[in-house]
């Protein structure tokens, strides 16, 4: 008996077993990616995106670079000399260490560590900003492909459609209820359409490797895009002042302004006194020591006015950079609307639309039923089929043009970014790179390693 159970599980298990092999063997079903999932991977992967961030970590330097106005500058020294004296040459050698500090450059060190900090954080807004583009590219693209590979299906419907209606009309030639001209018509047509569908198909091709440039990868099954009604703002106002206040170009030039106020005054330091302190400890081949403490105060009387012209470069660049700021929010007030009225303009054409592809539907089974007693010809059946066409088309092409409105006005507003969006995606950190680099001493080594 108990051998009789053992042998009973036994089988059980092995039938289990064997069930659960066979179902991982069979083939998964491909799971269709989110707009929201291509983005997570555009973040991630685009290479553009990736140069950016470098980018920004070279700019990072700037600061450790102008920090190094506070530090001493150390030096090994050895000197060789040959003396020829009435035919006697002596020859003398000798070893040192000089150390310089200055005291006081005029605050150049200064402003040039706060202006160096200033083009930081436009860094960080630029960054952001070139996110905020990838993010739309990929929407774009996204919406390129799902709406062309829509047109490629209903090319192929109307394609079948065609055919079905050649045959017909062949059909009705032979039996003497139709002429030549009907079925001349309906091969026009249908050969016409066979070149629309290799256009049609050409043009996702296209789309795909646009997608793939962006994304990283080929689109395998895509889901259809809804509008994110809940991140869009409340009215057009509301836009206009969220993008003109909190946009990445806004916020980078204004950042700009005040890099270049203080570059200003970094020039104007030139005009002021500087302090120096210098050391030197040196021994010769005769052991004698030296040791020296040198301290020097210059004072700029006239610099061949190269100061100067610096000074009145720098103001001027300050002035251009306080344009760019009225420029960036002008263009940004721009995008905003144009954005927000395409947007409107896409929603309202996809109803209209919409009706339209039902009345083109019912006009077309009307058609063909009086085809059938009589009344209609061929020519009235592939006008009919060609409106229909053409109005799904147009939902395509309309319904592409609302989703890809609505996140440019995300994007004019600054705020298409991964966070707003839930993004399942590690948040790339610039303040990590800037805070492990900013106090350098020494290292040639990259935070990285590299």
């Amino acid at each position: 008996m108990l051998e009789y159970e053992l042998v009973n599980f036994a089988k059980k298990t092995f039938a289990c077993v064997a069930l659960i092999l066979a179902a991982a063997l069979l083939p998964q079903p491909v799971m269709a990616e989110s707009v929201y999932q291509a983005m997570a991977k555009a973040y991630e992967n685009n290479p553009d995106l990736n140069a950016a961030r470098a980018g920004l970590r070279a700019t990072d330097e700037g600061v450790a670079l102008a920090k190094s106005g506070y530090r001493p500058t150390v030096a090994a020294e050895a000197v060789t000399t040959s003396t020829n004296t009435n035919g006697f040459v002596t020859n003398s050698a000798s070893l040192g260490v000089s150390i310089t500090q200055t005291l006081f450059d005029g605050f150049q060190t200064r402003n040039n560590v706060r202006a160096a900090e200033a083009a930081v954080f436009a860094g960080r807004e630029n960054l952001r900003g070139t996110e905020i583009d990838i993010l739309l590219a990929t929407v774009q693209a996204y919406a390129n492909v799902n709406r062309d590979n829509q047109i490629v299906t209903y090319r192929k419907q109307n394609i079948a459609f065609l055919q079905e209606q050649l045959s017909a009309a062949r059909a009705r030639f032979d039996v003497g209820e139709s002429t030549r001209t009907d079925v001349s018509l309906a091969e026009a047509e249908l050969a016409g359409a066979k070149a629309s569908l290799t256009a049609a198909v050409a043009q996702a091709k296209s789309s795909v490797a646009v997608y793939a440039q962006i994304v990283g990868t080929v689109p395998k099954k895509l889901q259809a895009v809804s509008l994110p009604r809940k991140l869009l703002p409340g009215s057009l106002d509301a836009a206009v002042t969220q993008g003109t206040t909190e946009h990445p170009a806004v916020l980078a030039a204004l950042f700009g302004v005040d890099a270049a106020g203080y570059a200003v005054k970094a020039e104007e330091g030139t005009f002021l006194p500087g302090v120096k302190v210098s050391g030197s400890v040196a021994k010769d081949d005769a052991g004698i020591d030296t040791a020296q403490v040198q301290a020097r105060v210059t004072i700029p009387l006239y610099q061949g006015g190269a100061a100067s012209a610096s000074v009145r470069q720098a103001k001027e660049k300050l002035g251009q950079q306080r344009i760019l700021v009225d420029s960036a929010r002008r263009s940004i007030e721009q995008s905003v609307v144009s954005s927000w009225t395409q947007m409107e303009a896409s929603l309202a054409t996809i109803e209209a639309n919409k009706a339209q592809l039902s009345a083109a539907n019912l006009a077309l089974n009307g058609v063909v039923e009086e085809r059938r007693v009589g009344q209609r010809t061929t020519l009235d059946v592939l006008n009919a089929q060609q409106t229909v066409l053409t109005a799904k088309e147009a939902i395509s092409q309309s319904e592409r043009n609302a989703i890809v409105a609505s996140f440019s006005v995300l994007a004019s507003t600054g705020k298409l970014t991964i966070d707003r969006l839930g993004l399942q995606v590690a948040n790339y950190r610039p303040e990590k790179h800037y805070e492990a680099t900013k106090d350098r001493w020494y290292g040639l080594r990259t935070v990285d390693g590299r």
